[in-house]
């Protein structure tokens, strides 16, 4: 029989190669397929793999410090947890509905690049127009492919964490393998390209690309959420985190490499799939090219998957502490899934498709300032549990953890200013901003209609005493 956790609703049935593709398939999703021609292009191909060894290191900090808590609190909820053992109710509450926005906003996202991918490679499929949204046409095909795919995606994961596991590992597998067929194409085929080391931007165009490679490493925290689904050791689930992110980086950086081998970053950028043209020029085929288009879908499905389970669980654990609606707690009893938690999430998405192109950049970009702030709320969960509890059992503890933690926080706090007024990147007013106020306000009349005190009753019941 699987192991469980002490309240007995999951089981752990997650093995240590399921928990690492689920993160690395987060992290590894759409982005790479799209972004890459403009990343050499204004940062070039030596400026953009700089910028991705800046992004990951700051990315990394925080990794080492989810690891570190991870193993000490390996349950579902992951965030919700750690805030709420160092921070209480009102500090754990912030900390997991920000989150909460940034995993809705990524699923909802997906919903709509999948019938978006599939327009790149099916000839003719933007069909039956049916309104237009700050000036992009909503297309029927585009709400019909988006809301099916939203409920098979929701089915699956409502089946079992171990059928969205396995489904996640084939995906996985065609993403890797694609990857690594085009550094084999960049090794036999590829020359130098026009584009400077640097382009012409130099370390402007460096920063450029460094402030978005957060976005692309967002998804290793979907280990702690399902961390009571994995039957693995406390210290191998905090390690996992670190590798996850790890390999993240080389694969992205070697994206970059191969990409620009095969095409200068000026041409690459006018491709509509930078990644898929790159594979077609160093292979001279087009058919090639198109394989690579539907690794891009792998890599969409595999992120809406990852970010699917994640933000059921969050949910799941605002509503076991009393801070949602009761009724978000259930969990079935037969796939040990929070089927109410998933169902809200995948009815949302559902409806994505309905609203237009634009409308969910500007969701995406609002929970991508959700996601920061639940970092900063995780490292400040650090460092106080450092501080009032050292002696806590840490399986896998940092060395120097309270010099690391005043990083984290640092680089984490420095990241946040860049999405405020007067930032290069600062978000629109009152389209991005709006939805955070709306995410803000729906938050306090949660929280109004609740017992916070009852959250304390998670923490007891997940046996921290501190050994």
């Amino acid at each position: 029989m699987a192991n469980t956790e002490p309240d007995g609703k999951f089981s752990r049935v997650l093995t240590r190669r399921d928990v690492f593709v689920l993160a690395f398939g987060a992290m590894v999703g759409w982005g790479w397929i799209i972004q890459s021609g403009y990343w050499i292009n204004e940062g070039g191909v030596t400026g953009s793999i700089l910028a991705f060894v800046l992004g990951s290191f700051m990315v990394a900090v925080v990794g080492l410090i989810y690891g570190e808590l991870a193993s000490s609190m390996p349950f579902v909820g992951g965030e919700h947890v750690y805030s709420m053992r160092a921070l209480g109710p009102i500090g754990s509450f912030i900390c997991t509905w920000s989150l909460i926005l940034g995993y809705v906003g990524v699923v909802v996202f997906e919903v709509v690049a999948f019938p978006s991918a599939l327009a790149y490679v099916v000839p003719g499929f933007n069909a039956i127009p049916l309104w237009s949204i700050a000036g992009q046409t909503v297309y029927g095909t585009w709400v019909l492919v988006g809301g099916v795919g939203a409920i098979v995606m929701t089915y699956l994961n409502y089946k079992g964490v171990q059928p969205a596991a396995q489904f996640q590992t084939i995906l996985t597998l065609v993403i890797g393998l694609a990857g690594l067929t085009l550094a084999i194409g960049a090794v036999a085929n590829g020359h130098s390209t026009s584009t400077p080391p640097f382009a012409d931007s130099g370390m402007a165009g460096v920063l450029t690309v460094a402030i978005m490679t957060p976005f692309m490493f967002v998804g290793f925290d979907v280990i702690p959420q399902a961390a009571g689904e994995a039957d693995v050791s406390e210290r191998t689930l905090g390690l996992l985190i670190v590798a996850s992110v790890s390999v993240a980086a080389l694969f992205y950086i070697l994206v970059i490499w191969a990409s620009g081998r095969a095409l200068a970053g000026s041409v690459l950028v006018e491709s509509p799939l930078p990644a898929a043209a790159a594979m077609e020029a160093l292979f001279s085929s087009a058919t090639i090219g198109k394989i690579m288009a539907l690794a891009g879908i792998a890599g969409i499905l595999t992120s809406w998957n990852s970010f699917l389970l994640g933000g059921s669980r969050a949910i799941y654990a605002l509503a076991e502490s009393g801070m949602l609606p009761e009724t978000l707690a259930t969990v079935n009893p037969e796939t040990n899934t929070p089927s109410r938690a998933l169902a809200l999430i995948g009815g949302l998405s559902a409806l994505s498709p309905l609203f237009g192109k634009q409308m969910l950049i500007w969701i995406v970009n609002a929970g991508g300032f959700g996601i920061v702030i639940a970092w900063v709320m995780v490292v400040i969960s650090f460092l106080v549990l450092r501080v009032r509890e050292p002696e806590m059992n840490r399986p896998l503890k940092i060395p120097g953890g309270k010099a690391v933690g005043v990083l984290g926080l640092g680089l984490t706090l420095g990241f946040t200013a860049m999405y405020l007024p007067g930032a290069p990147s600062a978000l629109q007013w009152p389209f991005e901003w709006g939805i955070i106020l709306l995410w803000v306000v729906l938050g306090i009349g949660l929280v109004s209609q609740s017992h916070l005190s009852s959250g304390a009753s998670q923490v007891e019941s997940h046996g921290f005493d501190g050994d």
